[in-house]
């Protein structure tokens, strides 16, 4: 046999090992992510003190970095992003020592917030796109090398600019932090709102493939959410953003939703038995400090199985 008939039989195997490796290859493993929110209450929190699974991938999200001036009226500064967590309990050291201790945590800083400085909305309010994403990079990458940290979440809950503004400020961020491999990992943190969807669905239209995980705040909804109705949210949000990661969350707060005491871990165990639990996500650390975290024992116990 020649040399060309050889390297044509060699090909032809590699290409039928290639497509029987594919269709035999073993499914898509249940997600085992478990984030949560913490330092945004100043509870005197620190990473050891929550409990950590060590056969979860576990997400601590540090809140928040804001774009806002730290003073008596908080003013913004255009995407220039100041740290307005527990900085004393939740320094670089300490995100270095709760990596080095649990090799499955990672942490990551939230953008923003509900209110700023005692109440203020902290507002989406760029000067122009061009300034907004200069200033935000800068500041965002400058927090990340300090801190050590692996990735960012969105969380704009207030705009004083138009949902394609929103779009094109976020998603060249994070576009230029994944491509110069500053973060690892991206997020945001919609509800269902009508202002707020209409800012986030835009964002994902045209940069939902720069975003990693979804954490959709379903304690947005009302309290008294049922296991049905969630499981309809849920749905729901799925469709909206298409082929996204939606993590089912709830708040340890006075928030609503679905709680874990009327049928939270009812309603993740149907969507993890229909493969569709991509993660559990809770706020907050700060607030399951009074009940010793029961909850988040329980969410990464059901993620770990």
């Amino acid at each position: 046999m020649d040399f060309s008939k050889l390297l044509i039989s060699f090909l032809l195997l590699q290409f039928l090992f290639a497509n029987y490796s594919t269709a035999h290859a073993a499914p898509n493993c249940p997600s085992k992510l478990f984030r949560e929110y913490i330092g945004a209450e100043g509870q005197d929190l620190t990473f050891s003190d929550v409990p950590i699974n060590a056969n979860v991938e576990f997400h601590f999200i540090l809140s928040f970095a804001i774009d806002y001036t730290n003073s008596s009226i908080p003013l913004p500064t255009n995407g220039y992003f100041n740290v307005y967590w527990d900085k004393e309990n939740l320094s670089p050291y300490q995100v270095s020592c709760i990596k080095a201790e649990h090799p499955n945590v990672k942490v990551a800083m939230s953008l923003a917030g509900d209110t700023v400085g005692g109440g203020f909305n902290a507002s989406f309010d760029p000067v122009s796109v061009e300034s907004w994403v200069r200033n935000a990079i800068y500041s965002v990458t400058n927090i990340v090398k300090e801190y050590n940290l692996d990735g960012i979440d969105i969380d704009y809950e207030h705009f004083k600019a138009d949902p394609d503004t929103f779009a094109e400020c976020i998603g060249r961020l994070l576009y230029y932090l994944k491509r110069n491999r500053i973060v690892t990992f991206t997020s945001i943190a919609p509800f269902e709102d009508e202002d707020v969807q209409p800012h986030y669905l835009a964002l994902w239209r045209k940069y939902g493939h720069l975003i990693d995980y979804v954490n959709f705040q379903f304690y947005a909804y009302q309290k008294g959410t049922n296991v049905s109705q969630f499981l309809q949210y849920f749905e729901t949000q799925r469709g909206k953003y298409e082929g996204g990661k939606i993590l089912a969350s709830f708040g340890t707060d006075e928030s609503g939703g679905l709680k874990p005491q009327n049928g939270f871990f009812n309603a993740t165990s149907i969507l993890k038995s229909q493969g569709k639990l991509e993660g559990i996500f809770i706020w907050s650390a700060d607030d399951s400090k009074k009940d010793n975290f029961y909850y988040e024992k329980q969410a990464q116990d059901l993620l770990a199985l």
